[in-house]
């Protein structure tokens, strides 16, 4: 295996095993905030880490697929990342939305499914919600197109502020048929039904893979990870990387690779593509 670093699970080895084994039937699938691009108090600057589109499109020629699965508009992560006419990166993919949209390099065009009434009936009493818990303060509103995210990084207290506000907003989304996702200090009003693991299964399945990889650093990729353990129990052997945070300390205890940040998983890719060459 080279330079690379050793899974501290037998399951994780045996995924990378036969990841390398037979890298042309392998998917790996990426999250994006927190894995490619790092964590920033605002989420319109983040972009991908400057190394992640050379280590993709080094590794892409290799394996069966690349996925970022996103719950970014599929077209914003394919902006930020600077996909976009990449040599290499031909058959890269973007499920976005949780895979409610998809953009596929090939074609440069995204497919979605119609957005759910919810998302604006919320959209619109969002603003009065905020005001009667006194949280305008430090928060701030992501406008994300079939979602609605408040962020409290910003916030004072942004873990307290998370805290008052998760019961309200969580109220708010079942009230419109929504569901609430939570983040690193970000709340998510979205559609049900659709999550990464959702996503990640049904493109692994699509693909006919024979092993995946994926890594991710957040709550939402807790779905992606069970995804994943579900894949292996059903033969198809899996690696699960958590991109390190002490502040998901779930996904980093059900993760068979620790890798400190963006900058490591670009170095962890970059060193996966100079192997499998």
């Amino acid at each position: 295996m080279g330079s690379l670093p050793h899974p501290t699970t037998p399951a994780g080895r045996d995924g990378l095993a036969a990841l390398l084994a037979h890298p042309e039937r392998a998917v790996v699938g990426l999250d994006f905030d927190g894995t490619l691009a790092e964590i920033v108090p605002d989420p319109e600057q983040a972009r991908a880490h400057p190394g992640a589109v050379p280590a993709l499109a080094a590794l892409a020629p290799h394996v069966a697929s690349v996925a970022v699965v996103t719950g970014r508009p599929a077209g914003v992560a394919v902006r930020y990342g600077g996909f976009a006419g990449v040599p290499g990166l031909e058959r890269l993919v973007v499920l976005g939305h949780y895979g409610a949209e998809r953009w596929d390099a090939v074609t440069g065009t995204v497919q979605a499914a119609a957005p759910h009434p919810g998302v604006a009936a919320v959209r619109a009493e969002l603003p009065g919600v905020l005001d009667r818990f006194g949280a305008w303060r430090g928060t701030w509103i992501e406008e994300k197109g079939r979602a609605v995210a408040v962020h409290t990084r910003r916030a004072e207290d942004p873990q307290a502020a998370f805290d008052a506000l998760k019961g309200p907003l969580g109220d708010l989304a079942a009230h419109h048929g929504l569901v609430l996702e939570p983040g690193r200090m970000v709340l998510e009003l979205r559609p049900p039904g659709m999550d990464k693991g959702v996503a990640l299964e049904e493109y692994v399945r699509e693909t006919g893979a024979g092993a995946v990889l994926y890594a991710g650093d957040d709550l939402g990729d807790l779905a992606a990870f069970a995804a994943v353990e579900k894949l292996r129990s059903d033969g198809t052997p899996g690696l699960l990387v958590c991109s390190g945070s002490t502040e998901v300390p779930e996904l980093a205890t059900r993760a068979d690779l620790l890798v400190p940040g963006p900058s490591a998983v670009v170095t962890f890719l970059a060193d996966l593509a100079r192997t499998l060459r």
